[in-house]
């Protein structure tokens, strides 16, 4: 029986360690909460901060492998642990991905295309930024940025005084795509394949996903797949890796990458023959991976603490299923559950639950 040592104890760590459980493993987590969501499941949970050395012994010297469930592992830490443990994945996509400036560069030199950008370290980059990109465009920050958090739109130049608190640190400027909507690939590759969940459209509430629909294989998903397959390979990735695109027409763009279980990958769990957590896990156990098929249309909807008393008026059944994560403080915009329907359109999801929560 291997045991996996998860870096994180959040939702994600404990939907995967519900998979390993399943395939006859047994997982560990470490996380400075005793009460995380995944201590839940976990045989054991390590309270740490993830920066704590000794921490991180504790994880590896009582797991087989390690993975993580979270993106800002210092790099100094992560590079040890991988001298010392047994991390399948590797650090280097958690690396190329926690610096926006590096993930978009990486991108572009392993064949995907995303949007113009330019990186900003003072005023007269910025405005130099905007001259060559246009109106409108996105300025962000490069690390810890997540969920809409170290974002501005300029829309137009006086709004370049929303991006002054940021400019002590780095930043990069990203021309804005009018996209039609956006999609998320999900790969999970071993060194005899590579698999691609179904893809679908995502839709987002004030920077933060809010519902996706995987109903029908649009032509561009396949154009999308093989792209994001064939940058996998030339990067030499394994494991698990989301990828986050602008779709608009028949072009795609890059917008950012997670080497991790995905909040738009929630849906697999019913919606799919197979589930992005059980397919890590068996990487991480060395188990052959297995290609997943579509089961129905579905529709899964990410519930926020203000939304949080509503999803409870929702009653389960074999075509509604509900995944509280055991969270104990409700706040706002804390991702507290999600919600998946199967068997249901956007058009009836729209009629029958719509109204039921927050807009």
């Amino acid at each position: 029986m291997k045991t996996v040592g998860i870096l994180g104890g959040g939702q994600l760590g404990m939907m995967l360690a519900e998979e390993i459980n399943k395939l006859g493993g047994e997982a560990i987590c470490l996380d400075p909460n005793p009460e995380c969501s995944a201590s839940f499941v976990c045989k054991d949970t390590i309270v740490s901060a993830y920066d704590d050395l000794d921490g991180l012994k504790k994880l590896g010297d009582a797991s087989d492998v390690l993975t993580y469930e979270f993106e800002n592992v210092p790099g100094d830490k992560l590079r040890y642990i991988r001298d010392t443990y047994n991390i399948p994945q590797g650090i280097e996509p958690l690396f190329d991905s926690q610096n926006r400036i590096r993930e978009k560069t990486n991108a572009l030199n392993h064949g995907l295309v995303p949007p113009r950008f330019k990186a900003i370290y003072s005023m007269e980059d910025l405005e130099a930024g905007i001259k060559e990109l246009g109106l409108p465009c996105v300025y962000k920050t490069t690390e810890l940025g997540y969920d809409g958090h170290g974002q501005v739109v300029i829309k137009k130049m006086e709004d370049v005084e929303l991006v002054k608190p940021f400019l002590s640190g780095e930043g990069i400027l990203e021309e804005f795509i009018k996209y039609d909507f956006e999609t998320s690939a999900i790969l999970v590759r071993s060194k005899d394949k590579t698999i691609c969940f179904p893809m679908g459209i995502n839709k987002h509430k004030n920077g933060i996903l809010d519902l996706c629909f995987v109903n029908k294989e649009l032509p561009v998903f396949k154009k999308i797949k093989e792209a994001a397959i064939k940058f996998m390979d030339s990067c030499n990735y394994y494991g698990i890796l989301a990828i986050e695109f602008f779709v608009k027409g028949d072009e795609f763009y890059f917008n950012e990458m997670a080497p991790r279980p995905h909040n738009s990958g929630h849906y697999t769990i019913e919606g799919c023959t197979t589930n992005q957590y059980r397919e890590l896990a068996k990487f991480l156990l060395g188990i052959p991976l297995e290609e997943p098929k579509l089961k129905s249309p579905t529709i899964m909807k990410n519930i926020l603490g203000f939304d949080y008393e509503n999803m409870k008026k929702l009653e389960e059944n074999e075509n509604i299923y509900i995944h509280d994560y055991h969270k104990k403080e409700v706040r706002e915009k804390r991702k507290m559950a999600h919600v998946t329907f199967t068997n249901l359109t956007e058009d009836e999801y729209n009629d029958k639950f719509k109204d039921l929560f927050c807009e």
